[in-house]
């Protein structure tokens, strides 16, 4: 999430008050990373469950059940504080909600283009899903709402969900009870690139799936990418990524303290200020490091900042605009007197936060409903968030009669004729030979086009 000389070239005069102390983009592929993943991942389709269990022993020290029974995913919320369990239930209920509006808006269609042509489209999910639920340094325990409970919204028959082991319990119970809230068909606690391995290879007692799905570290991203194509992916994701458009009217401390709320996900997760006051950027950056101080991690927030924090002073609103869609950030807060022209305004982030009342981890807990597995690494530009549209497939169809024929046949002969494909031609030209050339393509073309032509 950085701007490159070529691009800077094309922006309006910028001011920084902080570059980013790291030249380069905070996540690049490590080659070391790139062989042991791809050691791994022959090695588990070539020895199956054998070297799975041979993984998780080796990287998460587990000998024991990978399979989470339906009874211990059951009893998962108890081992938990209440407030805890009835904010995750909140989370679950909120994004399952937003999901199912979304599957709503997806509408099957079908529509006559000429008379006896119809075509239409169905939205149809995938067959099996797997979901990685991550559960590290810090578990994200509203993943499975992100992952599992979107694709079961959408009507994904079988979605499998692995977790890495965490300690002599077997997976984390926050993590488990997510899972469950979420429906997940079967729960593994098969951890890192032995879980994505096992998944798209079939070896959890299912079939392969046909999606792999959610975020993890470089090893997990490197095994998405490999095993992209023989299954799908919802996304690469790198670091997590934010940026702040402020104005005069914002207030330093809440900016700055969004922008820590996602430089603390790690070491080198990006977090800029776009503001169109240099008082308000200087404001804000000396609030960083004043919550820094103060802040229980700061040993990976502060050198976040250090090295991958941008504070830039932009002319007007129309050049904060032009900066952040260049940025292309994976969350975008806006924190202004004009907030709708920014919303009508924006084309390329993750997801967008209106207001300052709105803050990035109401979603990232999942209590405000929105996905929060979100493109990375200026990956906006030409790609979004996952969500139910991720998992379903709009098929299309045609069907054509007699009278339709009419009205095609002679087209395609004309077109494949001139393309030289003979036996494209043949197939239009066996039907209406069948039904008599009562019609030429050319009278189904609308009279305002034929009168163009």
């Amino acid at each position: 999430m950085q701007i490159t000389h070529e691009e800077a070239q094309a922006l309006p005069p910028l001011q920084w008050l902080k570059k980013p102390a790291v030249d380069g983009p905070p996540a690049q592929r490590d080659p070391k990373v790139v062989e042991r993943v791809s050691q791994m991942l022959r090695e588990i389709e070539r020895k199956g469950m054998d070297a799975v269990r041979a993984y998780a022993e080796e990287l998460d020290g587990w000998s024991g059940d990978l399979e989470i029974g339906e009874a211990e995913l059951q009893k998962s919320g108890d081992a938990l504080p209440p407030d805890v369990r009835t904010a995750l239930e909140m989370g679950y209920e909120r994004t399952h909600r937003f999901a199912a509006a979304q599957r709503e808006h997806l509408t099957d269609f079908e529509i006559e283009l000429a008379p006896g042509v119809n075509c239409g489209q169905r939205y149809v999910p995938v067959s099996r899903v797997g979901a990685y639920l991550p559960a590290g340094r810090f578990p994200l325990l509203a993943s499975a709402f992100m992952t599992v409970n979107v694709a079961k919204t959408a009507g994904v028959p079988t979605v499998v969900a692995c977790t890495p082991p965490s300690g002599e319990h077997g997976a984390h119970p926050a993590v488990l009870y997510g899972a469950h809230l979420s429906r997940a068909d079967r729960v593994f606690a098969v951890g890192g690139v032995q879980a994505l391995g096992a998944m798209a290879f079939g070896l959890l007692g299912e079939a392969p799936v046909d999606m792999l799905v959610g975020a993890g570290n470089a090893f997990v991203t490197e095994a998405k990418r490999q095993l992209f194509g023989r299954v799908g992916i919802d996304l690469l994701a790198g670091p997590s990524e934010v940026a702040v458009i402020a104005d005069d009217s914002a207030d330093p401390a809440w900016a700055a303290a969004d922008l820590l709320g996602q430089a603390e996900h790690g070491p080198n997760s990006p977090a800029a200020l776009i503001t169109t006051s240099e008082a308000m950027g200087r404001a804000v950056a000396a609030e960083v490091e004043s919550q820094l101080e103060k802040l229980t991690t700061r040993d990976i927030a502060g050198p976040a900042w250090r090295d991958f924090g941008s504070v830039i002073v932009v002319r007007d609103r129309d050049d904060a605009v032009a900066v952040a869609d260049v940025l292309g950030p994976e969350h975008l807060e806006v924190h202004t007197e004009d907030d709708d022209f920014y919303l009508r305004n924006l084309t390329n982030y993750g997801s967008l936060f209106i207001g300052p009342w709105s803050t990035v981890a109401y979603s990232d807990k999942g209590i405000a409903g929105t996905n929060h597995v979100l493109p990375t690494g200026k990956t906006a530009r030409y790609n979004a968030g996952l969500s139910v549209s991720r998992f379903l497939k709009p098929l299309t169809y045609q069907r054509a009669t007699v009278e339709g024929t009419a009205a095609l046949a002679p087209a395609v002969e004309r077109v494949s004729a001139f393309e030289g494909l003979a036996a494209h031609g043949a197939t239009a030209t066996v039907r209406i030979d069948r039904v008599g050339r009562t019609s030429s393509a050319f009278d189904s073309v609308p009279a305002p086009l034929r009168e163009r032509l």
